[in-house]
Parts: C-alpha cells; sequence; structure tokens
C-alpha cells in the first residue's frame, strides 16, 4: 500500500470521514501529493499531514439575538482556526443555513492551501453561522452581528486571526462586526477585512475573487497555447459578488459571458448579459432573476424544474470557457459531458471546489485547462492581505495599484502551479500542481517550527 493510500484509509477509519465535502477535499489533496510524500520521506516522519488535517482548534458558541418583533432568537456561530504556520489565520465569515461544523473545515482546509498559493504571510480558517441575512432587515442583521462578535472577538486580532467576508457576509455586515469589535475593545485594529472603504477598506475588494479568476484563466491558456478569451462566448454560474464581478472583467477584456444564475433557476442571454440590471436585480433589490426578462424579453429564464435531468442549465449552453461562481458540487459529471460536447475547452473554480470529484476527473481526462478553486479564486485572500497591509500602514492604495498588484499576484500563481505540476511529472495538471506547491510550502513551515 502507498503512503497516499494509507493516508486515505486513516482518514476513512478517522473522525474526517463524518463530513463527506470535508473528505472529499482531503482525499484530492492526498492523492495530488502522492508524488511528494513518496520522494521525500520527511513529510511522513515528521506527521505533517496527520497534523495538518486537524485543526488547531474549531471554536463553536451560541448566538442569541432580538428580531423586529422582539422575538429571541438563537443560532450557531463558529470559527475554525486551521493552521497558523504561515502566518494569522485569515478566511472568510459565512452566515447561511448551510453553515455547519464540517463545511466550514473544509473551507478551511482548503483556505491554508490557497493562502499558502498567493505567497503572502496568512494562514488559514474560516467561519460563520447558520443565520440566514435574507428576509432580514437591516435592523435585524446589525443585531445578529453585534451578538456575534460579542463572543467572536474574544479569539481574533491583527496578529492572531483576521476574518473576511464570505456568502451572505458583505460590507453591510462587516461593518456591523467592526463597530461592534471597537465598542467592545475600544481598539481600532485592523481585525476584518472587507471593510468599507471609508474606514479602512480597500478598493477593489468587492472585484477580487472574480477578477483574479479571469487573470488566472488568461495566463493558463497562454501557458497551454490556447487562444485568448476575447470574443469568445463564456457560460458563468451564480449571481453574487464573485460571479458578478467574473462577468465584469470578462465583458471589459472583450469576452462575452452570456449565463448567471441563482437558486430559483438560470438566466441566458445570447448577446451577453446586461451587467447593470444583474447589479440592480441583486444588489439593490434583492430580487430573483426571473425579473431579468421583463427588462430584455429576448434573454430566456430557465427555472430549476426545467433543468436537464440530473444537469444544470448553465452548463448546457455551448461556450469557449465556463466559470462555475456559485457554490460546491454544483458543476457534475453530467454537466462535464455537456459541455465537452459543446466545445468547452477551460472551466475555471470562482466558487470554492465547484465541480464534483467525478467532473473534474472528467475534465482532467480530456485535457480540458481546468483551474481549481484553491489556485483560480485566491484573489479574494490577496486583496485582502492588501488590506491588512494598507490597515497597519495607515495608508491608501489606488484602484489602479491594487488591481495591478491582484493581476500580478494570479499570474505568479498560475505560473507556479503549471511548473510545480511540470517538476512532479503531471504537466497541465493544474489541480495536483496547486496542492503540491501549497502543501509543500506550509509542509515545510510546519517542519521547521517543530511540534
Amino acid at each position: 500500500m502507498s503512503i497516499a493510500e494509507a493516508e486515505i484509509e486513516k482518514l476513512e477509519n478517522g473522525d474526517c470521514n463524518e463530513n463527506k465535502v470535508f473528505f472529499q477535499a482531503l482525499e484530492e489533496v492526498i492523492h495530488s501529493i502522492a508524488p511528494l510524500l513518496e520522494s521525500d520521506p520527511k513529510y511522513t516522519k515528521f506527521a505533517v499531514l496527520d497534523r495538518l488535517v486537524v485543526p488547531d482548534r474549531v471554536i463553536k458558541f451560541k448566538v442569541t439575538w432580538f428580531d423586529d418583533n422582539q422575538n429571541v432568537k438563537v443560532n450557531t456561530g463558529y470559527r475554525v482556526q486551521f493552521n497558523n504556520s504561515l502566518g494569522p489565520y485569515k478566511g472568510g465569515l459565512r452566515f447561511h443555513p448551510s453553515v455547519n461544523e464540517g463545511i466550514l473545515k473544509f473551507l478551511g482546509f482548503e483556505q491554508i492551501l490557497k493562502n499558502s498559493l498567493t505567497g503572502l504571510p496568512i494562514g488559514g480558517a474560516k467561519g460563520g453561522s447558520d443565520f440566514d441575512p435574507k428576509g432580514k432587515s437591516d435592523f435585524e442583521v446589525m443585531k445578529f452581528c453585534s451578538a456575534f462578535m460579542t463572543e467572536l472577538h474574544k479569539y481574533i486580532g491583527p496578529r492572531i486571526d483576521i476574518p473576511a467576508g464570505d456568502i451572505g457576509v458583505g460590507g453591510r455586515e462587516i461593518g456591523y462586526l467592526f463597530g461592534e469589535y471597537k465598542k467592545i475593545t475600544l481598539k481600532y485594529d485592523g481585525v476584518l477585512t472587507g471593510k468599507p472603504f471609508m474606514f479602512g477598506g480597500s478598493l477593489m475588494r468587492p472585484e477580487a475573487t472574480g477578477y483574479g479568476a479571469v487573470y488566472f484563466t488568461e495566463k493558463m491558456l497562454e501557458i497551454e497555447n490556447k487562444e485568448a478569451l476575447t470574443g469568445k462566448i463564456c457560460t458563468v454560474s451564480g449571481a453574487g459578488n464573485v460571479a458578478l464581478h467574473a462577468i465584469e472583467k470578462l465583458q471589459q477584456i472583450g469576452a462575452i459571458p452570456v449565463t448567471c444564475t441563482d437558486s430559483q433557476g438560470t438566466v441566458y442571454d445570447a448577446r451577453g448579459v446586461d451587467l447593470a440590471l444583474l447589479k440592480d436585480l441583486k444588489l439593490e433589490k434583492r430580487a430573483s432573476l426571473a425579473e431579468y426578462v421583463k427588462s430584455h424579453p429576448q434573454a430566456t429564464y430557465i427555472p430549476i424544474s426545467e433543468y436537464p435531468t440530473g444537469g444544470h442549465a448553465a452548463w448546457n449552453i455551448p461556450c469557449y470557457a465556463a466559470f462555475p461562481c456559485a457554490t460546491q458540487n454544483e458543476l457534475t459529471e453530467i454537466d462535464a459531458k455537456n459541455l465537452i460536447a459543446n466545445g468547452c475547452i477551460s472551466v475555471t473554480e470562482g466558487a470554492n471546489m465547484p465541480c464534483t470529484p467525478e467532473a473534474t476527473e472528467l475534465f482532467l481526462s480530456q485535457k480540458i485547462c481546468f483551474a481549481p478553486a484553491k489556485a483560480a479564486n485566491a484573489g479574494g485572500v490577496a486583496v485582502s492581505e492588501f488590506e491588512m497591509s494598507q490597515n497597519a500602514s495607515m495608508q491608501k492604495w489606488s484602484f489602479e495599484k491594487v488591481d495591478k498588484k491582484l493581476k500580478i499576484i494570479m499570474r505568479q500563481i498560475c505560473t507556479r502551479v503549471a511548473l510545480t505540476a511540470k517538476d512532479y511529472g503531471v504537466e497541465g495538471n493544474y489541480v495536483d500542481g496547486a496542492n503540491i506547491a501549497g502543501f509543500k510550502k506550509v509542509a515545510d513551515a510546519m517542519i521547521a517550527e517543530g511540534i
């Protein structure tokens, strides 16, 4: 039995297998780093993998708050501080009914390797709550954020753990969280990133993940000697922060993004998505995408009930490049087959692990240019670290400066991943390249620190 097989068997018989998404992420990484484990015995000698898959600590707490009718509400809050070998814990807060300890372990583990790939001094963490901001008034969101920070503030700090936003946590929520942190601690620390610009936020933070995914794709296509995205049809899933700004950047470089999706259905606009309308519907009105076709009757709205059997409507449309930017495991093997049959040559994960293992394996076997999330969507955390740097030096960087630095980092990540894959005999496999490069840096730091 190989070292990698032994490690997977150990995890299958342990606590890690209790959450399928977390185990899925671990299994993918272990298969990828098998050449590294076999070629250098120090990683087994120092039990690096055994140590890495267990968080430094998992913090779980009760959040009690009042709604607008003065009813007492109770939610559960979490912070998974996974690994700080490369720097203070760094990772987003997610407010969504699906949040639980297992999901956050998966996201936190991915964050370790993603943050490692940026080359910036940050560790990995994740947190959040099963609270759902949808349908809540601003006052209710504020009350919840205040109650959440009352407990969370005990465990974070600018040199300890710096949370950011994620699904359900945007500038509004970060502002409320930061305001409560100041009230409790009397400190004006750079303890959260994604803050509104007027009190310490970085320009371009909302755009960073979506823009970064496009920058990574441009470099990947260049390395693989494929045609550029300019003038090409692209499909995008999601209508949140990542999807909106991936669409925006695609349009800026001359590509034609033709889809977007939400939890109820898919919009297909063959002329190209109307970004201004989309932002108005999703950022201002928080409305369904079904409203899109009222302004653009030539577009098609496909409700979930009419999706292809076992598939997703967005991935059933011919395209040159696909950008799944919604949520984990949204793109299945059936979707992958549809994309390949319709001529897609590039898939970039904008969300965290949106492709199932079967879909990923199919893309790799068919030599599709496949950009995994931990590399392709690292733009968000990169700009979060830029915000930390600006806060620490009490400076403000221009939009152009942040954008330039982001583009450089994303192209560097892509190049590093491609070279690592080549060095370990899997040229063109950006999944293995990302996992090996991210793991090796963290593992070497853990060994250097001792136990």
